[in-house]
């Protein structure tokens, strides 16, 4: 097989995995409160207003499956959704602001800490950063936290739509350069929009290869 008919392949896989169900499974606002583990989960995580919710709606072919809002920090805790038996997405609390107390916040980034560190299920953290502007300090430290805690991550650009051509170019080699020396960096960096689906079945095409090289969706109890 070509790598051009592979690459068909796994986008019509991925297409396939998110044209079923997604079912929101469990909460947890403290490491205590996690899920018994079951499947493979991939997480996303992005500053409070990077458009992470919007994007979770988008690849899941779902309005409401995630809570969008107005007013960033809204994800809380740590959200479960189940995508079709395939795997777990999880929704992770948003970083860098959130319009609650500081102690709430720091109570968040335990958990999240906790999370990445002792999660065995953990396949990949898709990070998300604000494409109109490219990263910001907070997005490296986000990026420092999981490089100490050895958890492969990739980086997705959000907002396409609201970036000329030319900038977009600019964001995306400077962010390539960022990550050029992060070990735990996967080398992919997919430029979306929610709004109008650019990037979206990129972004589903490379869940599909992650969960094909990661082998059987159901985790080792």
């Amino acid at each position: 097989m070509s790598q051009a008919e592979d690459d068909a392949r796994l986008r019509e896989t991925g297409r396939k995995i998110f044209a079923g169900e997604a079912d929101f499974k469990w909460a947890a606002s403290s490491v205590d409160g996690l899920p018994p583990i079951d499947m493979v989960e991939i997480a996303f995580a992005g500053r409070s207003n990077v458009g992470k919710s919007s994007l979770v709606n988008a690849l899941t072919n779902r309005k409401t499956l995630a809570r969008t809002s107005h007013t960033p920090g809204r994800t809380q805790q740590l959200n479960f959704f189940d995508i079709g038996g395939h795997f777990t997405l999880v929704d992770m609390p948003g970083y860098g602001y959130a319009a609650v107390s500081k102690q709430k916040v720091e109570a968040w980034t335990e958990t999240v800490l906790e999370y990445l560190k002792g999660r065995a299920s953990l396949a990949r953290v898709y990070v998300l950063i604000d494409g109109r502007h490219g990263m910001k300090p907070v997005d490296r430290e986000i990026l420092n936290l999981l490089d100490t805690t050895a958890v492969s991550y990739a980086l997705v650009l959000t907002k396409r739509d609201e970036v000329k051509k030319d900038d977009a170019d600019k964001i995306l080699a400077a962010t390539q350069l960022e990550i050029a020396r992060r070990p735990a960096a996967y080398p992919e960096i997919i430029f979306t929009s929610s709004r109008n689906g650019d990037g979206i079945a990129d972004l589903r095409t490379s869940i599909a290869r992650l969960l094909e090289e990661r082998g059987p969706t159901r985790a080792p109890r």
